[in-house]
């Protein structure tokens, strides 16, 4: 699995907007925890200091992609189908966590979740997205 997850960090770590947000991944009680450490950059509103939903979506469909290619034995990254965001609350200016939780695997596509949060409760989402990937070219 440390093989695997060394993969993810490579994949992120040459796509452009990967690098541009700073995001990084990790292993937590074996769920994979991903991380966009704040920048002010990243701020949409800062009048109420918060983080710009294209910064959220976006980091929280490259969690998904990192989940999927985590729980796969793709070798390539997995082509979005479909995706929605939700945004439930503002994200405030600070580090924002994600996890994604794949619902289904198959050979052809993967239907996943990703949710992000702030602070110490992951109970919390602050923004949450679903996606449809294809991850098999065959057919």
């Amino acid at each position: 699995m440390k093989t695997r997850l060394s993969e993810v960090q490579t994949f992120l770590d040459r796509t452009p907007f990967a690098r541009f947000l700073g995001m990084r991944c990790e292993m937590k009680d074996g769920e994979l925890i991903a991380t966009l450490p704040f920048q002010d950059k990243f701020l949409g509103n800062v009048a109420i200091n918060a983080l710009h939903g294209g910064c959220t979506g976006a980091f929280l469909e490259l969690t998904a992609i990192a989940g999927v290619f985590l729980e796969s034995e793709m070798k390539q990254p997995p082509k979005p189908i479909n995706i929605t965001v939700d945004y439930l609350r503002s994200a405030k200016g600070e580090d924002l966590y994600a996890r994604a939780i794949v619902h289904k695997l198959g050979q052809r596509m993967a239907s996943v979740r990703a949710e992000a949060w702030q602070g110490d409760d992951p109970t919390k989402t602050v923004t949450a997205l679903q996606a449809h990937f294809l991850v098999s070219d065959a057919g």
